[in-house]
């Protein structure tokens, strides 16, 4: 038995720093060994939202007369909550100036996201834009202009962004144009859409949201063939279990054994995979992964 260590020192240098290649001092006669996962050390740096992976975009459209303008919300890769894409939101909004100003001198936004933890959800709520200024109220000098009716701006989630908030793919709210909409029965299948006496539309997702699309990781190597999974090369899986920035330590309790196909080697590749099974890309390189290869017959932990 012996144990072989890779670390940052290992990474390809393609910019991802999700493949370590292990050289061997020499070509390596593997027949009947088994390979396992004896530790990982790395720091939790997945982004869950970006352009690659297509979740960061979503639209909201605003009514100025009887013209409507579509705005695109675009999401700069990162590790989001929903607290900050709703920031995101407000931020969106006071650049094309669809935002008013009350008597306290606070921002008054038409559409918020909020996670609702009773319902394990996230709710949408958007609200009655009004057809001149409010009494006490002032606009920013870059405000689009009025509706000739009032509405509710429409927001709109595209596939891939739609299953970060749990709702259906090409979604979208109610304009409710002159408060004249009524919502259905709430039932699953309409986001259990409801509707209080100013004008204000709250969905709630259909779906539970997955925030983090790449909660786990998929550790991957060469030289295996596993018959049972897919892809054959995953052999451990670790999970995002601290928050970002932190270390994930994994010491497997028991050592699952794989076995190395038999043949002639100079190197071992490893390679992390998100949930899609695509190699995913992790920021911080510091990682230290330990793993420990035996003989068919050499006993180990109690087991051979």
């Amino acid at each position: 038995m012996f144990v072989i260590v890779l670390n940052q020192n290992n990474i390809i240098q393609d910019g991802h720093n999700n493949t370590l290649v292990y050289n061997f001092p020499n070509s390596i006669v593997f027949k009947d060994k088994y390979i396992a996962v004896s530790s990982i050390q790395m720091y939790y740096s997945w982004f869950n939202i970006t352009q690659s992976l297509g979740n960061n975009l979503f639209t909201y459209t605003w009514v100025v007369g009887g013209v409507s303008t579509t705005y695109n919300i675009n999401i700069p890769d990162g590790v989001y909550e929903i607290e900050q894409i709703n920031k995101l939101i407000q931020f969106v909004c006071i650049q094309n100036g669809t935002y008013l100003i009350n008597g306290d001198g606070q921002y008054v936004y038409y559409l918020e996201l909020e996670v609702n933890p009773v319902r394990y959800a996230i709710q949408l709520n958007t609200y009655q834009v009004p057809t001149s200024l409010p009494a006490g109220y002032s606009q920013p000098a870059n405000f689009p202009g009025y509706p000739t009716n009032t509405f509710n701006p429409v927001v709109s989630f595209p596939a891939n962004f739609n299953s970060i908030v749990g709702y259906t793919a090409g979604f979208s709210s109610n304009p409710n144009t002159a408060n004249g909409y009524v919502p259905p029965s709430p039932t699953q299948s309409n986001n259990y859409v409801a509707k209080d006496g100013f004008g204000t539309l709250s969905y709630l997702s259909n779906t539970f949201p997955n925030v983090q699309p790449n909660s786990s990781l998929y550790v991957s190597i060469s030289n295996i063939n596993n018959p049972y999974s897919v892809p054959s090369s995953i052999i451990y899986s670790i999970t995002s279990s601290v928050a970002v920035g932190e270390q994930i330590t994994e010491r497997p309790p028991n050592f699952m054994w794989n076995r190395l196909i038999d043949g002639t080697y100079n190197e071992l590749r490893i390679q992390f995979l998100g949930t899609n099974y695509q190699p995913i890309t992790i920021n911080d390189p510091q990682m230290t992964i330990m793993l420990t290869i035996r003989d068919k017959d050499e006993s180990f932990m109690g087991s051979k």
